[in-house]
């Protein structure tokens, strides 16, 4: 918040009240006065504690009543006086002072900037008038999270993770919804996947760990530029659609790292339904048991390797053996040949997609 917005408006009312007025902030700092030399004075008498008082309240011959958007007020008005009138006029002004400030943040303020960035409120071409106009860096390197929160509790997980994150100027948390949040992270240069799958893992344990709230984190990819964030963020939410089809045991889900996945999600179900149809024409997937699909999964895992895989299934060699040709029976795909193997693996993948009705963005 701008100290000389406060005593613009401090300069205009001294014409209208005919006493001492001005601002502190929370450090009992006067940031704005009628009387100029008292700026950056230091009222002592004056607490973090005392700006919570939720009505007017006197200290030193002077009259106080605190404002601000947070949940703990961060400034407070003061007029020189302790009668009725000069509860008055504090009163007043703070509630002037409120609506000076609200409109401020809404215009200014950094992370409501961000927010519109990445949700597409903003114009492109008004994006770099409004860093400029913000001081914003626009040089940087930053990345776009979305913390899905798929249980809930008490604890507010948004003010976990700005906690976790409490440098203002580098790191953005916004509330998208109830249950989304997203995080804008200024990264370093070269900075690699496993890194950033690291820091999404600390915000999962530290939601899960300590405050039993469990959520699941998408990556987005590390872009340069303000204007791109809409795309990280984007990617970000289409991470987490795809892991909710295809990696549903994974809490965090990186963009990068989806692969196929990600190219069978923007394919149109009808186009997958013939794919299916052409790929098992003897016979359709769905015959396929629990157990069949099983051993599959854990034939895929282990690289096609007949020996680890049954071992990993505790069967014999010939057992494996013979499911595998079971499979060849039914479907016409032969899993112990390389070409075979890739065609099934991906009709399983189009498989799941069918299934789980995705969001589209």
């Amino acid at each position: 918040m701008s100290n000389r917005l406060f005593q613009g408006v401090v300069h205009q009312m001294r014409e209208a009240i005919d006493r001492t007025i001005g601002v502190i902030d929370e450090t009992s700092v006067v940031i704005a006065c009628s009387e100029l030399g008292r700026i950056g004075e230091v009222n002592e008498a004056i607490t973090a504690d005392s700006l919570t008082a939720p009505s007017a309240f006197v200290s030193g011959g002077y009259t106080y009543k605190s404002f601000g958007s947070r949940p703990r007020p961060e400034y407070a008005v003061f007029v020189s006086g302790t009668d009725a009138e000069a509860a008055r006029y504090a009163n007043l002004l703070a509630v002037s002072f409120s609506s000076i400030k609200q409109y401020y943040d809404e215009k200014y303020d950094r992370s409501n900037f961000i927010k519109n960035v990445i949700l597409d409120n903003i114009l492109p071409g008004d994006i770099y008038l409004k860093a400029r106009e913000l001081r914003f860096n626009s040089d940087v390197n930053r990345v776009c999270m979305l913390i899905k929160v798929t249980t809930r509790t008490d604890v507010s997980a948004y003010d976990v993770v700005q906690n976790l994150f409490p440098d203002k100027n580098k790191d953005f948390v916004i509330n998208i919804n109830e249950t989304d949040i997203a995080l804008v992270k200024e990264v370093r240069a070269g900075i690699e996947s496993k890194d950033l799958d690291k820091l999404a893992g600390s915000i999962v344990d530290t939601l899960s760990g300590e405050f039993y709230t469990h959520c699941t984190v998408g990556i987005g990819t590390i872009v340069t530029g303000i204007k791109d964030l809409a795309r990280s963020f984007k990617e970000a939410q289409v991470a987490l659609e795809v892991g909710k089809v295809f990696d549903t045991e994974k809490a965090i889900v990186s963009y990068d790292n989806l692969g196929i996945a990600r190219l069978i999600y923007q394919l149109p179900t009808t186009l997958c339904e013939m794919f299916l149809k052409e790929v098992f024409k003897r016979g359709s997937i769905d015959s396929l048991d629990h157990e069949t699909l099983f051993t599959i999964q854990r034939f895929f895992e282990h690289s096609l390797n007949v020996s680890e895989t049954s071992r990993s299934l505790f069967v014999h060699r010939n057992t494996l053996v013979y499911r595998l040709e079971k499979i060849k029976k039914i479907t016409g795909l032969d899993l112990r040949e390389f070409e075979d193997a890739i065609v099934f693996k991906v009709a399983l993948m189009v498989k799941k997609y069918l299934s789980s009705n995705p969001v589209k963005f």
